[in-house]
């Protein structure tokens, strides 16, 4: 894949034609390998951008931005809206804890369940990296009409609801 912009390619399928090895996919037109690469390029910048400025990475910020939007939500919600296993999650919040960026409280109507806040700390870290993450969307989205981000965020958004037809799982 190029950065150059192409004139549009007519309809056809990711897989170009059998080669003597087998079929061969045209990354220039695999949707599943577009939303990888940029999703680990913009995580890779980001965390290398959170973590020199604001001493978070991107697994950190994702959760802290979703303890913003839903304070006390639970690991597992968290695990749900991040698509993150429970492993990984719980060492990033454990490190979060000690770091006094986040609280976590056992829920009094579930003893099985804990309910996960943001700190002062944390809460003022948050601050700071928003504004550096919505200008990194702004420069990002530049390229775009205000109607093409708005298209393009629908047709993320029906991507991501469609999920489910290849992942299995429910929401």
């Amino acid at each position: 894949m190029t950065g150059a912009s192409r004139p549009p390619k007519s309809r056809r399928s990711a897989a170009a034609a059998p080669s003597p090895e087998g079929l061969t996919l045209d990354l220039e037109r695999y949707v599943p390998a577009f939303i990888t690469f940029i999703a680990n390029k913009l995580s890779n910048s980001a965390t290398a951008f959170y973590q020199g400025n604001f001493g978070v990475n991107v697994t950190e910020w994702r959760i802290m931005s979703l303890l913003a939007i839903e304070p006390g939500i639970s690991a597992a919600r968290i695990c749900q809206v991040i698509g993150f296993n429970k492993g990984p999650v719980s060492r990033t919040l454990s490190d979060m804890q000690s770091r006094g960026l986040i609280t976590i409280r056992v829920d009094p109507n579930d003893a099985r369940t804990h309910s996960i806040s943001l700190t002062g700390k944390g809460r003022a870290t948050h601050d700071k990296v928003i504004v550096a993450a919505l200008e990194r969307e702004r420069k990002l989205m530049s390229c775009l009409s205000a109607d093409e981000q708005e298209v393009l965020i629908d047709l993320l958004r029906r991507l991501h609801n469609n999920l489910g037809a290849v992942t299995g799982e429910t929401t």
